[in-house]
């Protein structure tokens, strides 16, 4: 099936189309300044808009990093605690059912240890709440529980995440992120496109599968009627949600859409230490791995071990560890980085520091297929691909 989808594309792109390497954009930074060193491929195959570094593009889980931010803002606000019982902020008891005695808090579910899995979805449309997704049993992991010196990958723990700001604050997630985060970072950036203007929109990278088709963001030069799902049949009335009932709404996990040139900003933020932005406390915090991988004692997205995931703070995974089975250097130089990879709709991207020297990448790359090869790491041959042609530059 997906050669004959491959077949069709080929034969009804036009030539020069056909032509283009998918989109891929790089940027390196330092704690001063911003270089965009690789821009390739169309960021709109329908109009032959080439991709730029200030192309907004949907980051996947290095919105997971960026969530981080913005609850530790909240934390130097004195309005959230990480290693508080969550249920304080929601209302309801938030419970592993086959641990209740235990408290999940922010600190066990942004560092995936929270006994949470997605196997019962994180794509809560508008119309459901969060309270009844998490009593589906599937979304629990039954041998593992909050606390457990056991990771386990999890999307769903950042609509938790997303629910608690929201319900801490009165205020919805995608503008809770923009107050405390992307307009005093001067970000032009936003969650599932709330908070983007239409001149973002008509710059937006389309998402193309390896095979031509369209993966997501599509947007033919204008922003989305609904910026979230939406229970079928149902009406899209932000108007009536309640903060705090359904963090998913806007893709606290995967839904940022930004720019390579403003995700560096994001960069030298984090190279300076989080200096005028985060206290030293809370990006103390940020950095400090609060799990070690050991041999067995986590496993990835797909539920098993991968050599990917060998440390992991607050929504920041350390790579180049030194340590049995471990596979998670893309630069293969060895040395210790910080950041987050990015990995949906075809798209692989990064986001990663060396917090010594303050030098660092953004990057995305575009058509990788879900089976995409591994290169000499854990990461894809496509991510090792560009970080070896940015470093050969």
């Amino acid at each position: 099936m997906r050669a004959a989808l491959a077949l069709v594309a080929a034969i009804l792109l036009p030539a020069t189309v056909r032509a283009e390497p998918p989109a891929t954009v790089a940027v390196t930074f330092d704690r001063h300044t911003i270089r965009p060193v690789l821009a390739e491929g169309l960021a709109d195959r329908a109009s032959g808009r080439k991709a730029t570094a200030d192309d907004p593009v949907r980051v996947a889980s290095i919105s997971k990093l960026v969530t981080t931010l913005g609850v530790l803002r909240l934390v130097d606000e004195g309005k959230l605690n990480l290693d508080s019982d969550v249920s304080v902020w929601l209302g309801w008891p938030l419970r592993h059912p086959q641990f209740p005695d235990r408290p999940i808090t922010l600190r066990l579910l942004l560092s995936h240890r929270s006994g949470l899995t997605d196997g019962a979805d994180y794509i809560i449309p508008l119309g459901e709440t969060l309270r009844q997704r998490l009593a589906d049993p599937r979304a629990w992991d039954p041998a593992h529980g909050p606390g457990d010196d056991w990771f386990h990958y999890t999307n769903l723990n950042f609509p938790v995440v997303a629910s608690v700001m929201e319900a801490a604050t009165g205020e919805r997630f995608d503008r809770l992120m923009q107050r405390l985060v992307l307009k005093p970072l001067r970000l032009s950036a936003c969650y599932n496109w709330s908070g983007c203007d239409a001149a973002a929109a008509a710059r937006a990278v389309v998402l193309y599968r390896a095979d031509g088709s369209v993966a997501r963001d599509d947007l033919k030069g204008t922003l989305p009627a609904c910026p979230v799902v939406v229970i079928e049949g149902k009406p899209c009335d932000l108007a009536a949600y309640t903060p705090g009932w359904n963090g998913a709404l806007f893709s606290p996990q995967g839904g940022l859409r930004i720019a390579m040139r403003d995700l560096a900003r994001i960069g030298q933020m984090l190279a300076r230490g989080g200096r005028g932005f985060l206290s030293p406390a809370s990006y103390a915090a940020l950095t400090t791995p609060e799990w070690r991988l050991n041999g067995h004692n986590g496993v990835g997205e797909n539920g098993e071990p991968d050599g990917f995931f060998c440390a992991y703070g607050l929504g920041l995974q350390p790579i180049a560890n030194r340590m049995e089975g471990c596979h998670d250097d893309p630069f293969g130089d060895g040395v210790p980085r910080l950041g987050h990879p990015g990995e949906a709709y075809a798209l692989r991207s990064g986001l990663w520091l060396d917090p010594k020297t303050g030098r660092g990448i953004a990057f995305f790359t575009t058509a990788v297929p879900d089976d995409a090869a591994k290169g000499a790491s854990a990461f894809t041959a496509a991510e090792e691909a560009v970080i070896a042609r940015v470093r050969g530059r």
